[in-house]
Parts: structure tokens; C-alpha cells; sequence
């Protein structure tokens, strides 16, 4: 899909968007987008109410234009699996518009954080369907592995390249709920894909490079503020959707999965009398519900969730 058009939507919306491809050069293309303003919060809720009220096509063309920068830098945290990164851009430009599209400013939050959600939504479609390691398995484990392994290994300083360390593996398959096999497997079919930081992304001004666009030069840009934002989110939603567990269940989440120093099984069971299988149990069935009832949360909030 052209980043012009959105399925089912009014594509003279943003007919005038500017698009990202290899002929023009990533690097013009950043340029570009940094032209348009950003908008404070009350001139962005009229132009969401103009939108939603009056379907004015230029209200959503602005709002769409000053978003592209968030769109391309959560773009850019996807650059490590091997596919072009004009297309990747191109996608998350379609879950920006998408968000546009059905954000409703009555439920008081920004259409940064709203939006961030259908961004990567479309991101994550969109390389699920271009991956073909993917397409051999695509049960909500296997995803959730295939999103979030790097994260996984930089948080256990897992750096090497190749072969994960057997401690590693271990720690990786629990945080992610996933077999020791599946870390394993999943690791050496990624290995050959990530993108080198110093790759350059177009041949204007002597080709800038990837690093050249990881850290914002403003500290108000819409980026930082809906990462934020995000993430006091996630933590309200968080906090309400613990009321779901009884007492033993919030325990042993919080001091498995929430704590600074995660308990283990061995020492969670000393102190409640069962065996760690049982801890384990509850651990699992504790993390099912509560995943379950943010995600019915958030919807609930008109927000998009990726499976």
C-alpha cells in the first residue's frame, strides 16, 4: 500500500504527503518531514474535532504531517530485519493515518501516544508478512520472541555474536515465556539480519547514517513526548488490571516479573509451602489474566493492540 492511501479511507487526504523511497534518499526524506510543525495540545484537539465532527480533510492532513517524525523514528527502531527501510516507513506512514483516522480526542490523551499503537501495528503486520521464519510458526509466543529478542538479550548483556550462552538461553526463555529451543532457533535465523549502525541512508550532503537519526535534537519532539506519555499509560493500565488478581497471585507477579530482584521459584515456594511447579502455575495463570484485562483496558481507551 502507497503511503498515500488507507484502505477504505479518503486518499486526496494526504495525496500531498511526502514519501520515503530509494530514489529520493532517506536523507532528504528526514529533511523533509522536519518542515512541518508540531502542534500544541490545543490546536491539535480542534483539528481532531474538525475531523471527527466535519471530516475536513486538511484538519487530518495537518495532524497526519506533523506526526511523521514519530512515525519514521519508531520506523527506525525496526531497521534490524533486513527489509527496506523506505517500505518500513511507508507502513508505519499507513498506521499514522490509520490513527488519524479513528482518534477521537474526547478520551484525554495526545494523538502521539494514541497513534503509537497503529504505527506499530502496521510495522509489525507488515514484516510478519514479509518474514517467511515467521510465517512456519505464528503462535502469540513465537511473535512476542521474534519482536523482542534483541531487547531480551541486551538485557542480560547477552553481546556475543552467534550461539547464545546456555545461562542466557535460559533467562531469555523464561522472561519471554518461551521454550530454550525456541531462543536458540530463533536467534541463528536472525543472526545474519541486523543493520549495521554506520549503514548509510542516502547519498546527499556525503550519505548520513543510521546513528545520525537515533537520538532526537529537541527535547520536546513528539517522540519524546508520547514515549512518555506511553509509558504513564501503560503503568495506569497496569496498576488498574491488577485489581483482577487475588492476593497470591499479585505476589508472586510482582516478585517474579515486577521486582528489582526477582525471587526465584525455589525461594517462592520455601515461603508458601508448595512446590515450584506450583509457583510456576501461578506465575503463568496470574500473567494470563492480567495481559488479558490490559488488553481489554486498553481497548477499552479506543487504543489498537498488535497480537
Amino acid at each position: 500500500m502507497a503511503p498515500g492511501q488507507t484502505s477504505g479511507g479518503n486518499t486526496s487526504t494526504y495525496a500531498n504527503l511526502p514519501a520515503p523511497s530509494p530514489e529520493q534518499g532517506l536523507n532528504r526524506y528526514m529533511q523533509e518531514i522536519r518542515k512541518f510543525p508540531l502542534l500544541e495540545p490545543e490546536e491539535e484537539y480542534m483539528l481532531a474535532k474538525r475531523w471527527a465532527d466535519h471530516q475536513d480533510t486538511e484538519a487530518a492532513h495537518r495532524m497526519v504531517t506533523s506526526h511523521l517524525r514519530l512515525a519514521a523514528k519508531i520506523a527506525m527502531g525496526y531497521r534490524g530485519y533486513g527489509l527496506p527501510q523506505a517500505e518500513v516507513i511507508s507502513e508505519a506512514n499507513v498506521g499514522l493515518m490509520q490513527a488519524v483516522k479513528r482518534f477521537d480526542p474526547e478520551k484525554g490523551f495526545r494523538l502521539a501516544t494514541y497513534a503509537m499503537w497503529w504505527i506499530r501495528a502496521s510495522i509489525q503486520e507488515y514484516i510478519l508478512r514479509s518474514w517467511s521464519l515467521v510465517k512456519l510458526g505464528t503462535t502469540s509466543a513465537q511473535k512476542k520472541l521474534f519482536f523482542n529478542l534483541r531487547k531480551a538479550k541486551a538485557k542480560v548483556g547477552a553481546l556475543e555474536e552467534g550461539d547464545l550462552r546456555p545461562e542466557n538461553v535460559a533467562k531469555i526463555a523464561t522472561a519471554l515465556s518461551v521454550t530454550e529451543a525456541e531462543v536458540i532457533s530463533m536467534n541463528r535465523r536472525l543472526a545474519g539480519s541486523d543493520a549495521s549502525l554506520n549503514a548509510t541512508i542516502g547519498s546527499e550532503d556525503g550519505g548520513m547514517q543510521w546513528q545520525d537519526w537515533l537520538e532526537d535534537e529537541d527535547s520536546d519532539q513528539a517522540g519524546d513526548y508520547a514515549e512518555k506519555d506511553e509509558l504513564d499509560t501503560r503503568r495506569a493500565l497496569l496498576a488498574q488490571a491488577m485489581d483482577v488478581l487475588n492476593d497470591r497471585e499479585k505476589d508472586v507477579l510482582v516478585q517474579r516479573r515486577l521486582a528489582e530482584d526477582p525471587k526465584t521459584l525455589e525461594e517462592l515456594s520455601e515461603s508458601y509451602g508448595v512446590s515450584r511447579e506450583r509457583i510456576r502455575q501461578i506465575e503463568v495463570r496470574a500473567f494470563e489474566k492480567l495481559q488479558a484485562k490490559m488488553r481489554e483496558l486498553a481497548r477499552g481507551k479506543g487504543m489498537v493492540v498488535p497480537a
